[in-house]
């Protein structure tokens, strides 16, 4: 039998509900939730999200695309069958929001700490952006919230750029005047020490991006300016000044691969581009990026050997005797559980995510001057400090407990093959090859370093699907096409085919 609720109560209730509706924006506001954010709480979300970023970046794609790593299985990136990559895309503008929020939090408080990092983090997230796409929204970007504006125009690449280094030289001007104790800052540890290192990493990045655009701009008067006044323009100075994120050893800020799943590692193995030449310098990284296959371990002469990249998959699955024959990634790389036999787990304090470290820009500066493009220093001071300090930053990295011995021998710096002699475009091929392992795990930096120079030497695979061409853009995400197709359009036909073989402006 159905129970009646009494008449009294239906009315007391109707009553009751409508004697709220006079408060009702202040009965629903939950004391526990913040409206706004401080800008500590934000930088420290967006390191973390962009950080983690770069590394799946050069896991998924980057490590692959130049051939530091290959895959034996679900091989389509490695025959550059890609497709849409939108994770650069996401992650940008979807932490550019609170860049955003840090930047409209600070207003016009030049001297806000907070304002010259949002900055500089701001520039170097568009700047993924635009080498990994070309054109993109820029200046209408992230403005839906305030200003309405939910349809952004694609602007160029060069006015982009142009907007990246003013962006860039304001925020070192800030920090000089700046003495805001800054938390938050997982990248160099906040309080006022760290203003100082995001300076450096502001002109740094400054002269990356100068070099990127060279092929098109005279860059020559800002790399001098940066040079020629130290005080005023600090640079990196050594390892210690590296931007990089050193992860913990406990979950939440962990190695952002092992988020990933366990047969995901077995895919990824050792280029044999990289195990080649690495092997013919007697370059003893190689033993930090790679492991001995474990065939080799078993016949008691342990090597590291790689897979060629762009195999179809059964080639690539039973090449050299299949998986056993093939060396994995280097061990302070590895997942947690990924270990050859007897071996004891990782470190999982030993990793690091690179934004950019000081090898990088002693081989910036040395291709520089080597071409002319700067006064100061020599190429040769520049490129010998580049190789040195990398081996280096590799020693303080990998655990002493692995065993691994990063020293070169003696003659590693007089063999041809490094020694800087010969003409200027083979002392530039040294620079570019040097680099090129310096970059390792380093997001897409290494791609996009490659397809303005060309060098070293990226081969197709046999089995590639791209007509024996190397990708040099990713595609934009099919998104743009129903949610902003006009301004993505309009980009297209200033660019080009939107497909992954048209040069973008900083390349052609």
């Amino acid at each position: 039998m159905k129970k009646l609720i009494p008449i009294y109560l239906i009315a007391a209730l109707t009553l009751s509900a409508g004697s709220c509706t006079n408060d009702f924006e202040e009965v629903n506001t939950n004391d526990n939730v913040p409206n706004n954010v401080t800008p500590d709480l934000l930088l420290a979300g967006v390191i973390r999200n962009m950080v983690n970023s770069q590394v799946n970046d050069a896991w998924g794609i980057g490590n692959i695309v130049v051939q530091h790593h290959a895959k034996i299985q679900f091989v389509n990136e490695d025959r550059y069958l890609w497709g849409q990559q939108n994770g650069i895309w996401d992650n940008v503008y979807g932490n550019m929001r609170n860049v955003k929020n840090i930047l409209d939090q600070v207003g016009t408080d030049d001297a806000n700490g907070y304002k010259g990092i949002a900055l500089i983090l701001k520039s170097w997230m568009f700047a993924l952006a635009t080498d990994a796409y070309g054109d993109i929204p820029y200046t209408e970007a992230t403005k839906g919230k305030t200003d309405g504006v939910y349809l952004p125009k694609y602007d160029t690449q060069e006015s982009v750029y142009a907007g990246i280094l003013a962006d860039l030289s304001t925020a070192n001007n800030i920090l000089a005047a700046s003495s805001t104790a800054v938390s938050g800052d997982i990248l160099f540890g906040g309080g006022t020490g760290s203003l100082i290192k995001w300076r450096k990493l502001a002109n740094s990045l400054r002269l990356r991006y100068l070099m990127r655009i060279s092929k098109q701009k005279d860059v020559k008067a800002e790399m001098q300016a940066i040079l020629a006044d130290p005080a005023k323009n600090p640079i990196f100075e050594g390892n210690q000044d590296n931007a990089e994120l050193k992860y913990l050893a406990a979950a939440p800020n962990q190695w952002a691969l092992y988020g990933a799943r366990v047969g995901s590692f077995d895919e990824f193995r050792v280029s044999k581009t990289l195990s080649d030449r690495l092997t013919a310098l007697k370059d003893p990284r190689l033993t930090v990026f790679g492991r001995p296959s474990q065939s080799s371990v078993t016949a008691g002469k342990p090597v590291i050997e790689g897979v060629p990249n762009g195999l179809g998959d059964v080639p690539a699955l039973n090449y050299n005797g299949g998986p056993q024959g093939v060396s994995r990634i280097g061990y302070t790389f590895a997942c947690l559980v990924c270990n050859d036999p007897g071996q004891a787990p990782p470190d999982p304090a030993a990793p690091r995510g690179i934004l950019m470290n000081y090898s990088e820009l002693q081989f910036t500066l040395a291709e520089a001057r080597e071409k002319g493009l700067i006064t100061t220093g020599t190429a040769e001071g520049y490129y010998t400090k580049g190789v040195q300090s990398n081996f280096e930053y590799w020693k303080s990295v990998v655990p002493s407990s692995y065993g691994i011995d990063v020293t070169p021998d003696a003659s590693y710096y007089t063999q041809p093959a490094v020694a800087y002699t010969g003409t200027s475009a083979e002392k530039l091929g040294k620079i570019a090859l040097q680099k090129w392992i310096a970059y390792y795990f380093n997001g897409l930096e290494a791609w996009f370093d490659w397809r303005r120079t060309g060098l070293p030497e990226i081969k197709p695979g046999p089995d590639n699907l791209n007509q024996n061409r190397v990708p040099v853009r990713f595609i934009y995400p099919l998104s743009e096409q129903s949610l902003n197709g006009p301004n993505r359009e309009e980009a297209v036909k200033r660019q080009g085919t939107d497909d992954l073989n048209t040069r973008t402006w900083v390349a052609k």
